[in-house]
């Protein structure tokens, strides 16, 4: 991870940068901002030219996600698939599918396309982290993505718990559709908490069982992705990610120490995103234009509607 370093004399412009992506190591910093302080540092030419930021970011995006497997309860992950596993199993792979028809469509480039939609599908920031190694993502398309599942993410904090009250949903109801149509769990958790605590449970249990589907859409986009390739590359960390899992299933003793891990691990990944948005430019905006969020936000509307219809009348 750390050969980038190596033989790099560091100038004094570049200890703003460093002491910035330090900071985003501390609790102080939430992982939109990170991106926006990256993208801000870019913007402004004071990212270190003589580091492979690329390379770095997606090692210590592996480690984060392996980490954040630790804070995976297998028992909960299970029962709340049993119980929503129609419309967990359905809303992933049709927003898959239909961001892949989208992609073609609006003519984005492939992999930002599919990025995008596995944000929405499963979820956010985790996805993204988890899928863009496993199909060799660019930093740019990877920022991309990530920009537009946090642009999303922020608005659906707000205007979810309003809409849940202008159609009087109850507690359970509002707790699976924040689960299923927004992106990361940190935008669940907030939208939930504020509408009551059993949606607050009911959304964050059912999240939980949402991650898990990481592992097959991971190793799935790496066979998708391999191209004219033989081989396929196997995505090692999603087999580390399921090792942490396990782990703290069949020793439950050590819980303290898993949410060490884990609580490290999502600051890990908050200084990735800060990495990652230092990648972006404005040139590399402008010339991907509104389509990825126009992408993004035909996919959001799309998996927010259906969920919300099924659940007010079938469920």
């Amino acid at each position: 991870m750390f050969k980038s370093l190596t033989n790099y004399t560091f100038q004094k412009t570049d200890l703003l940068f460093i002491l910035i992506g330090l900071l985003c190591l501390t609790p102080l910093i939430s992982s939109p901002v990170a991106l926006v302080l990256g993208f801000t540092l870019a913007t402004l030419g004071l990212v270190p030219k003589g580091i492979n930021l690329s390379t770095i970011t997606k090692k210590a995006l592996a480690y984060s996600i392996v980490g954040l497997g630790f804070g995976i309860n297998l028992d909960e992950a299970i029962t709340a698939t049993k119980d929503g596993i129609g419309i967990i199993v359905t809303s992933i792979f049709c927003t898959l599918i239909l961001g892949w028809l989208l992609t073609k469509a609006l003519k984005i480039e492939k992999k930002t396309g599919y990025l995008i939609s596995a944000g929405t599908a499963i979820c956010g920031g985790s996805a993204i982290a988890a899928v863009a190694p496993a199909i060799n993502a660019k930093n740019d398309q990877t920022s991309l993505a990530l920009a537009t599942v946090f642009i999303l993410n922020s608005v659906a904090l707000f205007i979810f718990p309003v809409i849940g009250h202008l159609l009087e949903m109850s507690q359970h109801a509002f707790g699976v559709w924040s689960a299923i149509a927004i992106h990361d769990t940190s935008s669940v958790v907030g939208a939930a908490s504020a509408y009551g605590d059993e949606a607050l449970l009911t959304a964050t249990t059912l999240k939980l069982a949402r991650a898990l589907w990481i592992v097959p859409v991971a190793f799935i986009s790496a066979l998708l992705f391999k191209g004219d390739s033989k081989k396929l590359t196997i995505p090692f960390f999603i087999l580390f990610y399921c090792f942490a899992i396990f782990t703290a299933y069949v020793l439950p003793d050590y819980q303290s120490l898993y949410q060490g891990i884990f609580n490290i691990s999502k600051q890990v990944l908050v200084m990735c995103l800060f990495l990652i948005g230092a990648g972006i430019t404005v040139k590399k905006v402008r010339e991907a234009g509104i389509k990825p969020l126009l992408l993004g936000i035909l996919l959001w509307i799309s998996i927010s509607v259906s969920s919300l219809i099924y659940i007010l009348y079938f469920m």
